[in-house]
């Protein structure tokens, strides 16, 4: 069952409209999880280049969940109409999304960014979207060189996933499935170091050593999002 087809024909002319330099302020808050423009990667979320006409949930060796992978079968593809609905209201539009973003509520801010990133998703993704970038100066750098041992990692994950979902699913709480290794030993040590402020995660993270958190990471990395 085609379900999104024809949608482009009534989509508003949000990227005609919007201004691509105001989407880039925008797009700032979208950085920590998404790439776009030339020899952009997947990190949390998928690269965005080729984004206009893709059909949801399918570039090859990122970890879509079940909904979106389903919803791209059925007809969901990229354009300023579809991607407009799902930046209002990410979980409405794509029920047991991974992305928890809450949505974009200015409809400006939506149509700049879209215009943004039809500017810049016209650019190559790398030739392996699915490598780590090039290395950088960073606290979590030490784990970053350790191969996790995901067994350990499913031990010690016992009290992430009291909040975190092993389905994957994002409902109030960030969905930390199937996520790149370096982003997600980054996030820890963020949160270990005090640079991301959440009570709860620096309470967990501040006793965890460096294999601790190539453990955890091997381990969430590993599972496939339902």
């Amino acid at each position: 069952m085609v379900i999104f087809s024809g949608l482009a024909l009534t989509a508003p002319a949000l990227a005609q409209q919007g201004d691509p330099v105001k989407g880039e302020q925008v797009f700032r808050a979208c950085k920590s999880c998404h790439q776009v423009g030339a020899g952009a990667r997947n990190g949390v979320g998928p690269h965005l280049d080729g984004l206009f006409g893709r059909q949801a949930g399918t570039i090859e060796g990122f970890k879509y969940s079940s909904a979106m992978k389903t919803l791209g079968r059925q007809g969901l593809a990229w354009n300023e109409f579809t991607l407009d609905q799902y930046l209002e209201k990410p979980r409405a539009y794509v029920p047991g999304t991974r992305m928890s973003y809450l949505g974009m509520k200015d409809d400006r801010d939506r149509g700049n960014v879209i215009a943004y990133l039809k500017a810049l998703s016209r650019e190559a993704p790398a030739a392996d979207p699915t490598t780590a970038g090039a290395e950088r100066p960073e606290i979590g750098s030490a784990a970053m060189h350790i191969t996790g041992d995901p067994e350990y990692g499913e031990y010690l994950a016992s009290e992430c996933v009291t909040c975190h979902q092993v389905s994957g699913r994002a409902d109030g709480i960030p969905s930390i499935i199937g996520w790149p290794r370096e982003p997600f030993i980054r996030a820890l040590f963020e949160y270990k170091t005090n640079v991301r402020s959440h009570q709860v995660m620096q309470n967990m993270t501040v006793n965890l050593g460096n294999e601790e958190i190539a453990a955890l990471a091997a381990y969430f990395g590993s599972l496939d999002p339902q």
